[in-house]
């Protein structure tokens, strides 16, 4: 039989699919590149919560930098401008974009009296706004007088081995001076307060603000979250003369703010000088000093103990009676104010005072 040879189809079978029509065809492309899209954006907000930290704490050390660089810039114009004659002074420019400057009125009060004889002791003490007391041990007062930026107001009176009350109406406003002379005019005794200003840098950080506090050539800085720290302290120094004798040199710094500075990229502002003031000059006796700070309770703590430092190792070392430098004046803690621990030698007291007002 001749060989049947089947009939095969060479055609492939076709498999039914449902058609899809045009507008179907491009919604599922549509929804393609929406979840494309979301991805990415899913992908990008990823990264931007993982980086943004970083980015927030660049952001906060270049805010940090450029207030430390503003604070720095302001210490050395005010020193140049203090030390420039009265109505001179210079003129800078600066950047405050994040930062803004103001002034922190009397924030430190400093008190510094001497003796200027070594025949007698006195002592001055402020009974209220409108009287003070003097007290002479050896009776060798005769008159005072007080001495504001309004002008000098003189007192005379009779030896007294008790204390003498003075009722006088000098108002003080930044500064007074009380002088206490002997019976022919030889200056005895010089009583000194201060009130000082200073000016105030804040930045804005991302957990709050950060604060730069300039204060008679020192400096004190808080954190969001943290207390105040003095990380620079007031201009005081104890020199060696070359005769074996000591001066100590107090520099007081008072800064005013003369109405707004404002903020922007080039803010110009003058430093201007009031004059420079000389307090005390000499040979001095039973020195006395106190400062008070009032920007917050943890800065006049830091002053003490920064004063007192060798003092306390020296005295639990016992090695007192060769130790030269600040001492407490009385109780140990300093709360009554400190002095200067010379073993006998000759002190020498000089007290300056630099006094800027700046505005734009």
């Amino acid at each position: 039989m001749p060989k049947c040879v089947p009939c095969v189809n060479a055609q492939p079978n076709s498999v039914w699919r449902p058609s899809l029509r045009r507008d179907q065809r491009a919604v599922s492309e549509v929804l393609g590149v929406v979840m494309m899209l979301a991805m990415v954006i899913t992908i990008m907000g990823g990264v931007w919560v993982f980086l943004n930290p970083y980015i927030t704490d660049f952001e906060d050390n270049t805010n940090w930098n450029s207030a430390t660089g503003i604070a720095e810039r302001f210490e050395d114009r005010i020193d140049v401008a203090g030390g420039a004659p009265e109505g001179t002074g210079i003129r800078h420019t600066l950047a405050l974009q994040s930062t803004m400057i103001q002034s922190v009125e009397k924030v430190e009060v400093w008190t510094i009296s001497a003796d200027l004889t070594p025949y007698d002791s006195i002592t001055v003490r402020n009974e209220n706004s409108s009287a003070i007391g003097i007290f002479a041990m050896n009776e060798t007062a005769r008159s005072a007088t007080i001495e504001t930026e309004y002008g000098v107001e003189n007192y005379s009176f009779e030896s007294s081995h008790e204390e003498i009350l003075i009722n006088h109406s000098s108002t003080q406003q930044h500064w007074m001076t009380v002088t206490v002379f002997d019976a022919d005019g030889n200056a005895l005794h010089r009583s000194v307060t201060y009130l000082v200003s200073g000016i105030q840098i804040t930045t804005s950080l991302g957990q709050g603000e950060h604060q730069i506090a300039l204060m008679n050539d020192a400096r004190a800085e808080r954190f969001p979250n943290e207390p105040w720290r003095v990380s620079q302290y007031p201009n005081i120094e104890i020199d060696t003369l070359v005769n074996g004798d000591f001066r100590l040199s107090i520099v007081l710094s008072d800064v005013t703010i003369n109405g707004s500075l404002g903020s922007g990229n080039k803010i110009g502002m003058n430093m201007m000088s009031l004059g420079p003031m000389t307090l005390f000059t000499g040979e001095a006796y039973n020195v006395k000093f106190t400062v008070i700070n009032s920007l917050n309770d943890l800065i006049t703590p830091q002053y003490h103990d920064r004063m007192l430092d060798e003092y306390n190792l020296n005295r639990a070392s016992g090695t007192l009676d060769t130790y030269v430098g600040y001492a407490p004046f009385l109780r140990a803690s300093g709360a009554d104010g400190f002095t200067v621990e010379t073993q006998g030698a000759q002190l020498f007291l000089e007290v300056d005072v630099k006094r800027v007002e700046v505005s734009r």
